[in-house]
């Protein structure tokens, strides 16, 4: 059944029409000018002189309960290196990336009463450590949103008020488990009675999240969620790219199909008296719109919304793993209920664990995003976390040492060693005058292994990054030249000028690439070593990441590189012992 007989079938209004699966077109009502605006910029077959619609990339936005963890710059580094490679690949192309904090609920309430602070002033305090955050960590994001911004509660008012002139918004009673922590309802099915392991005191806890919940009768609004369990079913079965990885597409969807309490009616505000730091829902005082409701709309106020949206739909929605039912469910329901497009991708990532546990303050195993930055460098921990989580199935262990072994082998080791080695004097005095660059008549036989993997680096390390696959992506990118290097054996007494040419030339050309791929990923030390090659900056493009588009310039390593008195890896100042003791979040 499409979604507007299902909707006629409950003598509920339809929405407008909108490219989503599950409407019947020849049922819909006319197209508003607006929306009839809104979906010519954003058509698929743009006319040559249309620029394209921008690339659009999300975090969550962070809640201010306390302060930012390794999670949340994960989270940024992961949108981050996904608006990075978005550029590189198309620079024609605008690209929109989105961070910020989400500063309403019940749980900030009563953060900012224990503290006995105004609510707005905690959440000022806080706030500014996320975009500090972003802005340590190398966040090349356009727009910092927070839900206390006025424009963002004008967006929030106004699909409210969509909502409920279209009839999925409804007042009535609630009774069910909440979680404060969640800010979250949850069905009795996603519920389970769990005992402390300090005190053995039983409590009922919510499944997915692990968080104490509480009996909550009240009176609120409630969003018709359940009209459009049929078309959230459609919608995932006929697109298997809406939801990364697979596993939790499935997942979701199962959770659809098998139960119909994981589509029931949603409450979506909460009395005033209990709450009365939020958004309030509008013409009634007495209630406040529910957290998620709220924060969930700063995806489309960062676009534009109510106004017109260009870079809708998101391209890619990056989310942790505990809020993908949040994200996958209620999200799109409200979206096809208002006539928005959904999202093309939601990339719901796993989390950090600490020595195989959860991280957790209690347990001092929360890795201080700053204080690791510090220490390793800011573009050696973005490579450690997309190295080992850019896969996304699984948790993934933060370990110090493993940081210092990437560190060591792969970074300094490789890279950092590969550059020393062809910039060293010697050799350099072995190349003589002859300018190493690509053979006329094709490779010799023993580089021929490598010129084919340089030539198809860029499309393999392409096809990564469009499925979501960021570790498999830089294991592609890292496969160095070393071997070769030494093969060819340029430095011994029996290489002639053209082995040292073509040794030079390859491992030159290697960095070079390297170097242009990387910079979504490293953008500080990638750029650093382009600069070592004396690569100039208008030719760093995805166009230049070709065998031999380097231009001669790039072989001067030795005179530029006697300005560089540091390696491009520096060793790290601190110890595998000291690196274990410093990774805990100061209380």
């Amino acid at each position: 059944m499409s979604l507007v007989a299902s909707l006629r079938s409950r003598g509920l209004p339809c929405p407008l029409r909108a490219p989503f699966v599950g409407l019947d077109p020849s049922a819909a009502p006319r197209r508003s000018p607006r929306l009839r605006a809104f979906l010519s910029t954003t058509s698929t077959t743009l006319s040559s002189s249309t620029p394209p619609k921008p690339y659009y990339v999300t975090t969550p936005i962070f809640y201010v309960n306390a302060d930012p963890h390794v999670g949340h710059l994960y989270s940024i580094v992961v949108s981050d290196v996904l608006a990075r490679f978005a550029r590189l690949r198309r620079p024609e192309r605008q690209v929109v990336f989105s961070t910020g904090t989400d500063e309403h609920g019940l749980k900030i309430q009563r953060a900012a009463e224990a503290q006995a602070r105004d609510p707005k002033e905690f959440c000022d305090a806080i706030s500014v450590r996320f975009k500090h955050l972003a802005e340590a960590g190398n966040s090349s994001h356009t727009h910092f949103i927070r839900t206390t911004d006025a424009h963002h509660r004008a967006a929030v008012h106004h699909l409210w008020n969509v909502l409920l002139e279209k009839g999925f918004i409804y007042k009535g009673s609630h009774s069910g488990w909440y979680a404060v922590s969640d800010e979250a309802f949850y069905p009795e099915n996603q519920i389970q009675k769990v005992k402390d392991e300090k005190t053995g005191a039983e409590y009922m806890a919510a499944i997915e999240s692990g968080q104490r919940v509480e009996w909550t009768d009240e009176e609120n609004y409630k969003f018709r969620l359940s009209a459009f369990r049929e078309p959230l079913i459609k919608w995932l079965q006929s697109n298997p790219s809406a939801i990364y990885p697979p596993n939790r597409h499935t997942a979701v969807l199962n959770s659809l199909l098998s139960s119909e309490s994981a589509a029931s009616d949603l409450s979506i505000s909460r009395p005033s008296s209990r709450l009365s730091w939020g958004i309030p829902v509008p013409d009634d005082p007495e209630h406040t719109i529910y957290v998620w409701v709220d924060a969930l709309t700063n995806y489309i106020a960062t676009a534009g919304y109510p106004d017109a949206i260009p870079s809708w739909p998101a391209d890619v929605q990056v989310v942790g793993k505990d809020i993908i039912r949040f994200h996958t469910i209620y999200w799109p329901a409200m979206l096809m209920a208002a006539g928005i497009e959904l999202p093309k991708t939601v990339l719901a990532h796993a989390h950090w664990t600490m020595r195989k546990l959860k991280m957790s303050k209690s347990r001092g195993n929360v890795a201080d995003p700053f204080a690791a930055m510090e220490m390793y460098g800011v573009d050696v921990l973005r490579y450690y976390l997309m190295r080992v989580g850019g896969s996304f199935f699984e948790d993934s262990d933060y370990a110090p040492s493993e940081i210092l072994r990437y560190h060591k082998h792969e970074l300094a080791g490789a890279l950092g060693n590969l550059v020393n080695r062809i910039s060293g004097k010697k050799l350099l005095k072995r190349l003589g005058s002859s300018t190493p660059a690509p053979p006329a008549s094709g490779p010799a036989e023993a580089d021929r292994t490598l010129d084919g993997v340089l030539r198809d680096l860029p499309a393999r390390v392409d096809a990564h990054m469009a499925g979501f696959e960021i570790g498999r992506a830089l294991d592609a990118i890292m496969e160095s030249a070393n071997r070769h290097f030494t093969h060819l054996e340029p430095w011994s007494a029996s290489a002639s000028a053209d082995d040292v040419a073509r040794a030079v030339f390859y491992s030159a050309e290697t960095l070079r690439i390297a170097g242009i791929l990387l910079q979504p990923f490293m953008p500080t030390k990638a750029n650093e070593l382009l600069d070592r090659l004396n690569v100039p900056a208008e030719r760093r493009t995805w166009a230049d990441a070709q065998v031999g588009s380097g231009g001669e310039g790039v072989i001067t390593l030795g005179g530029a590189g006697k300005a560089w008195k540091e390696p491009l890896f520096p060793a790290l100042a601190v110890t595998e012992e000291g690196s274990e003791e410093a990774v805990a979040v100061q209380a």
